[in-house]
């Protein structure tokens, strides 16, 4: 599945935002934009023009489109597809993200970055309920179950590097996490606060499609 593989801090510098990318070491402050706060380029320390309406628009729409590491036309069927059901887009957008196999692996804390997390069902090492998901957009469900293949825990990544950082992770409360046997159960829907994403966002992203 074709990705997004250019320069992953310049696109936080571009739109003026924290993201993180790079999760752990975005949440700890090294990241690019922390020491060069300006859009990239000969003349990114200069003022930014106050942008338009539909620059505001964009600038949503490559925000929340990179917070989930998806290509244009990807992120746009979630949107159209969000729209089309006439209930309340806001949170089947959010959920539609949210319950990504690879966001879900983000989220569980087994993944440090989505992208990673990306990697880790790409090759083949995640299990729900119990049969092996390779898909990164696969949707997870309400009490589904989320674990490693059996083969894939003998690997030095499940052995030694998930228990450095996953004991003190805490997962946002509509995952329930076994930390010791690094399995998650999905208890129910996101909300915006638990998903970072800012409701005037989602909204300028649906009038951004809606042109």
């Amino acid at each position: 599945m074709a990705r997004y593989t250019g320069p992953r801090e310049k696109i936080e510098r571009r739109l003026g935002e924290r993201l993180y990318i790079k999760g752990v070491r975005s949440a700890l402050g090294k990241t690019a934009i922390g020491k060069k706060p300006y859009p990239p380029g000969a003349n990114g320390s200069k003022p930014s023009r106050k942008s338009s309406e539909y620059g505001q628009q964009l600038k949503s729409k490559q925000k929340v489109k990179n917070i989930y590491r998806l290509l244009e036309k990807q992120f746009k069927n979630y949107v159209k597809a969000a729209v089309a059901t006439k209930k309340e887009p806001y949170n089947i957008i959010l959920n539609a993200l949210e319950h990504r196999l690879d966001n879900v692996v983000f989220r569980s804390g087994i993944g440090q970055s989505r992208d990673q997390s990306r990697q880790l069902v790409n090759h083949g090492h995640i299990l729900v309920n119990g049969r092996k998901v390779n898909i990164p957009s696969y949707k997870v469900a309400i009490n589904d179950i989320i674990s490693i293949r059996e083969g894939s825990k003998k690997s030095p990544f499940f052995m030694t590097l998930v228990p450095q950082w996953l004991p003190a992770y805490e997962p946002p409360k509509w995952l329930a996490l076994d930390k010791q046997a690094m399995i998650a159960t999905v208890k129910g829907q996101t909300t915006p606060d638990e998903a970072g994403v800012n409701i005037a966002d989602i909204q300028a992203i649906i009038e951004f499609y809606s042109r």
